[in-house]
């Protein structure tokens, strides 16, 4: 019986790979073209785009060796080794010098920054130094800059007295946003003039009492205090002793004009008139002295009621 050879599986296994192989490297060979052509479409070349990948590669390396450093401490205490050799150098803070004080004590900036002397110039920290100016009461505003190789220069803003706040137990010098400066005598705030401000609240209310004087600024400078009524309305007292009662809310700006215009028709500021009430929008009670006003003693404008 004859016998029928066939083909060994390993030529067959062979062949299959050779396949395989010729497939790759068309596969490869696809692939490297469009790689190629992408990169001819860009506009540079193979060289530079090796040197762009390295220094990408050498800035990652040099970003975690960063990293591990001030982990370490490292940058801190180069930065201190670096201070110290230019104190040693004659960059120390040997004076201070301060400017922009006028009505504030100059020995209260002095003595918030005098433990800076000596310091080296590299480790004063002139934001934490600013700070801490701010925490004094007449401080607005302040600079502070080093004026190399020695010098630590502190320019003072400092806030505008506008009144006085009367406490139960004493007066207190405040600025126009109602910030509190310092403590005043009483004969010390008569000899400058300031206007006195009183009641529950009034000291939040200070702006909004400069606003509504300004509709009247011949009126302003004669007005010698003003007390903060039930939280809603003003009382003026003028320098003569007068007093007059100002309704609450947007209608006190009108009522204060109608009041200005009347003075100035009829002269009731350092008149006979004590006290005027103008509670009641776009009316006015007038009292004197002795009682009731006559016509006589506010004027025939007077428009009483």
């Amino acid at each position: 019986m004859a016998k029928v050879k066939r083909s060994a599986p390993g030529v067959r296994r062979s062949a299959a790979a050779r396949s395989r192989s010729q497939k790759a490297r068309k596969a490869r060979s696809h692939t490297v073209g469009v790689v190629g052509r992408m990169l001819a479409i860009l506009p540079f070349t193979e060289e530079q785009l090796h040197r762009f990948f390295l220094v990408v590669i050498l800035a990652a390396v040099a970003a975690a060796g960063w990293g591990i450093a001030s982990l370490a401490g490292l940058p801190a205490i180069a930065g201190a080794e670096f201070a110290r050799s230019a104190a040693d150098a004659g960059y120390r803070v040997h004076r201070i010098k301060i400017t922009g004080v006028k009505r504030m004590s100059e020995g209260s900036v002095y003595a918030h920054v005098q433990d800076q002397l000596d310091q080296p110039m590299a480790l004063v920290d002139l934001d934490a130094l600013r700070q801490r100016l701010l925490e004094l009461p007449w401080v607005k505003d302040a600079r502070v800059s080093r004026h190399l190789p020695d010098t630590l220069l502190i320019d003072i803003v400092e806030r505008v007295p506008r009144a006085v706040l009367v406490r139960p137990d004493h007066l207190e010098l405040i600025d126009g946003t109602g910030h509190e400066l310092e403590p005043i005598s009483l004969a010390a705030a008569k000899a400058k003039g300031w206007l006195m401000i009183s009641g529950p609240g009034a000291q939040r209310e200070v702006p909004a009492l400069d606003q509504l004087l300004d509709n009247a600024p011949a009126l302003k400078p004669q007005v010698a205090a003003a007390e903060w009524v039930g939280n809603r309305r003003w009382n003026l007292t003028f320098k003569t002793g007068q007093l007059l009662a100002l309704p609450e809310g947007a209608d006190a700006a009108p009522a204060l004009v109608q009041f200005a215009k009347l003075d100035g028709m009829n002269r009731l500021i350092g008149g006979k008139v004590v006290a005027i009430d103008m509670r009641v929008p776009g009316q006015a009670a007038f009292r004197c002295s002795g009682g009731p006003c006559s016509k006589d003693m506010i004027g025939s404008s007077g428009g009483t009621n």
